[in-house]
């Protein structure tokens, strides 16, 4: 079938536009009375170059997501779901939000539903979103799926807002505090090792290992970094192969306090996530496959696959949380109470909202320890750096007395 642009008047008599497939024009203007739009222009589609598309939806950040989720809940619970895509598209202010929305609209009018149009926009729209916008329109809950959804989004963006915002006072620190470091390493200490060279006399130890380290860093730092670019270069290619990005996620998981965050984050995204799918009626096991391909910790992802199976083969949501072995104790407690109960979703909901504020909690308390670790230790290292230069001088005003 050909596809063909077209310009319509609704029964309101609203001017509305978008693409439509037919074998011809009386196919297309048919469709097109068939869903109560008369049309004024049909005319065959123009092909647009794949390259002038393809920078569309790299553009399409979580934030820009997080904002159209809440915009369309918000008009879809009192406008028709073409009317909302047209408002938000027509209104959208970047550009590449704009032609995504667009042409979301474009295929809801030509018949798709909303989650294969969204699905036909490459990776705007995540897997697992358009699984949860797909349980809506099939039990008939999209708004409340919507705003559910938007909720989840715009928390996740609150946590990234809250880790960028605490990280970067304590991250231009320590940027300041390696630049003064390598100023006194490369520039002051040569200019004095000069005066002391021309006393002739045997310096303390830690002055020769200062005036060793600098002469490193002066002659060799340049090679130095290009052998570390190249190792992190090569690190990167081998956490590409499953064998040694699976040990290495396996380690990250064991370190004592990273670990134990990666852990209760993925476990309040996945509580929050099942307890949107329950309540809008996708199968859990669904939700979980789905899940398990948008966990970026291959030990996480392999638990999340071994929970799949377990409930494939029979077993409850809390016993398969319990043998993947990876999520915390209040997690497996409040699944359990919720399927004894028959309050899974409000349960599971309750557990992501505990396991957040731990994370809030603990986060605010690292970061305010942060800072004054790395005033410490900026200060150790000025201090070694000004005693291995005092050391000679007091050295040879004792001799000279």
């Amino acid at each position: 079938m050909d596809r063909f642009d077209y310009v319509a008047l609704d029964l309101r008599g609203r001017r509305t536009q978008g693409v439509v497939s037919a074998s011809n024009r009386e196919d297309a203007r048919a469709r097109l009375e068939h869903r109560q739009l008369f049309p004024t222009h049909i005319d065959p589609a123009v092909v647009r170059r794949a390259r002038a598309r393809r920078p569309v939806f790299d553009r399409f950040t979580a934030r820009d997501t997080a904002l159209v989720t809440r915009q369309l809940a918000t008009l879809v619970s009192a406008a028709p779901l073409e009317e909302a895509l047209r408002t938000i598209g027509s209104q959208a202010e970047k550009p590449a939000v704009r032609r995504v929305v667009m042409a979301t609209h474009a295929r809801v009018l030509e018949g798709f539903r909303l989650s294969d149009a969204m699905a036909r926009q490459g990776k705007a729209f995540p897997p697992l979103y358009r699984a949860m916008v797909a349980a809506g329109e099939s039990s008939g809950a999209l708004p409340d799926i919507l705003e559910r959804l938007a909720d989840l989004l715009e928390r996740e963006q609150q946590v990234r807002g809250k880790l960028f915002t605490a990280l970067v006072y304590p991250a231009a620190l320590a940027l300041t505090a390696v630049a003064v470091v390598i100023a006194l390493m490369t520039f002051v200490v040569p200019k004095v090792v000069e005066q002391f060279d021309s006393m002739g006399r045997e310096l303390p130890a830690l002055t020769r290992v200062v005036i060793a380290l600098s002469d490193l860093m002066a002659h060799w730092g340049i090679p130095l970094l290009v052998l570390f670019a190249v190792l992190a270069l090569a690190c990167r290619a081998l956490l590409r192969r499953p064998g040694p990005r699976r040990r290495f996620d396996g380690l990250v998981l064991k370190l004592p306090l990273l670990g134990r965050l990666l852990r209760d984050l993925h476990a309040a995204r996945m509580a929050r996530t099942l307890s949107i799918m329950v309540n809008g009626g996708l199968p859990i096991m669904e939700g979980l496959a789905i899940t398990a391909r948008t966990v970026h910790n291959h030990v996480l992802r392999d638990a999340t696959d071994t929970m799949v199976a377990s409930i494939r083969e029979g077993g409850s949501l809390s016993s398969a949380m319990k043998r993947a072995g990876v999520f915390p104790p209040t997690l497996l407690y409040m699944a359990s109470s919720g399927e004894n109960s028959g309050r899974l979703a409000p349960m599971l909901e309750r557990a992501a909202d505990y396991l957040e504020r731990e994370f809030n909690t603990f986060t605010t308390a690292a970061m305010s320890l942060l800072e004054p670790v790395i005033i410490v230790l900026l200060g150790g290292v000025v201090a070694v750096i000004v005693l291995s230069i005092l050391l000679p001088i007091l050295q040879f005003n004792s001799l000279a007395l």
